[in-house]
């Protein structure tokens, strides 16, 4: 309990056993309140327990703030809004590791290391083949990412910030490469190497679209695009992969198998498939020939889900969803793709946008449901989606690892509270 509750108070009590111990409040920089019990076992021989980490803050970050009931999401400070209008993906990437934007000349060395690097080796080419061909691109991405560290010794120590630079360039540079090799063997295409006169963007659609013999049409709206869902993905405090990055890198791993171990978290559908759902939502209705007014008022009877609206942690309107509903209007209209699941979802938002039930609730629609729309309309398959996930997290895992080196954490260790048998005594097997 406060010690002062007209005030915000610099400790809180807490009487256990007949006694009081008094833990220090932290207020963070957007006034945000924590209890710091991190002496509480020491001093009572008691744990907190908050299953799912819900209510816990394991960490002090300067990297990403949320307010989920206001809706706000910022980048070291700016708002996602002003950073996807004025910069680039590379630029957030930097700013978003290093803590400030890039200067012109920061930037230039940046991008020039990112096309040095966008290769990879022919050995990993290589592997590529030994998958199979239904292979998940989660799976490929994953062991092909700690792969290339094989190809990188001077990963394995990283002591000097121009070796971290070197080695973060070739993160961001080579998930790319990667991921779409994976797509490619994955559909029995050949692997398209990268070219270097060719943006971030526009690499990884050349990547994954062009041909020997017929190279892809890089419209600047569709690049524009990618940016921009690569940018609002960049980051989003501790989630759940970026929380596995921290806790692996914790150990003293290196930044490439903390970044593959991150890859595996956001594998799973509660945490990156929110966009698959949406398409496959949407697969559905179109399958079954309902109606989609028809389809709403069924979810609402039976208060089923409707993916790709609402959010866990934004109470309020999806703040990346008011920057990329704008992008999917253009996108949309402009590659006038005839396709009855993005007319159904064009359906979907305007029916959600104006029915009570869903305003009420604020189920408005969020960033995987025009990420996803938007990402098939480019012709990105669904199972994609989230690999797409992954390269545009990529720079704020790498913030997250090196926040945890440079802070020189302790590894992390959470406690349990042991629930299984009591002392028991081996039977022999002869007479179990």
């Amino acid at each position: 309990m406060p010690t002062d509750s007209t005030a915000s108070p610099s400790t809180a009590r807490l009487e256990l056993n007949g006694k009081e111990i008094t833990f220090p409040v932290i207020v963070g920089t957007e006034n945000e309140h924590a209890v710091d019990v991190s002496k509480l076992r020491a001093e009572t021989g008691y744990i907190t327990l908050d299953e799912g980490y819900r209510n816990t803050g394991s960490v002090r970050s300067d990297i990403t703030y949320i307010d989920g009931e206001a809706g706000i999401l910022r980048y070291r400070g700016y708002e996602i809004s002003d950073l996807c209008k004025n910069c680039s993906f590379i630029e957030v990437a930097l700013l978003l590791i290093y803590g400030e934007l890039p200067t012109q000349e920061r930037l230039d060395r940046f991008s020039a290391l990112l096309t040095e690097h966008q290769r990879i080796h022919e050995g990993v080419i290589q592997a590529f083949h030994a998958f199979p061909a239904n292979g998940h691109p989660m799976a490929i991405l994953s062991a092909t990412i700690n792969a290339i560290s094989c190809y990188q010794p001077e990963v394995m120590d990283m002591d000097d910030d121009d070796t971290f630079e070197e080695s973060a360039a070739k993160l961001i540079s080579k998930v790319r490469t990667l991921a779409a090799a994976a797509h490619r063997t994955n559909a029995g295409m050949p692997i398209m190497y990268p070219k270097p006169q060719n943006t971030y963007g526009e690499n990884f659609l050349h990547m994954m679209f062009s041909q020997p013999h017929d190279h892809y049409n890089l419209d600047p709206d569709v690049v524009e695009a990618l940016n921009l869902i690569l940018t609002l993905h960049a980051d989003h405090e501790q989630n759940c992969s970026t929380s596995t990055v921290r806790m692996v890198g914790s150990s003293g791993a290196n930044l490439f198998a903390s970044c593959a171990a991150g890859v595996c978290a956001l594998w799973g559908p509660l945490h990156g498939g929110a966009n698959v759902a949406v398409i496959h939502q949407l697969n559905e209705i179109h399958k079954s020939g309902i109606d989609v007014q028809a389809y709403i008022d069924d979810l609402k009877a039976t208060k089923g889900k409707l993916f790709g609206f609402g959010h866990g942690v934004y109470k309020n309107y999806d703040p990346r969803a008011k920057v990329l509903k704008a992008s999917a209007d253009k996108v949309l209209d402009k590659l006038g793709v005839n396709d009855p699941l993005l007319a159904i979802a064009r359906e979907l938002e305007a029916a959600a946008l104006s029915d009570e039930y869903f305003i009420k609730r604020n189920l408005y629609p969020n960033v995987d449901f025009y990420s996803g729309i938007i990402m098939r309309a480019m012709g990105i398959p669904s199972d994609m989606f989230t690999v797409m996930f992954a390269i545009g997290r990529m720079p704020g895992w790498i913030a997250n690892w090196k926040e945890v080196r440079d802070t020189k954490s302790r590894i992390y260790r959470p406690r349990q509270v042991y629930t299984g048998p009591a002392l028991r005594e081996v039977t022999p097997i002869a007479s179990r």
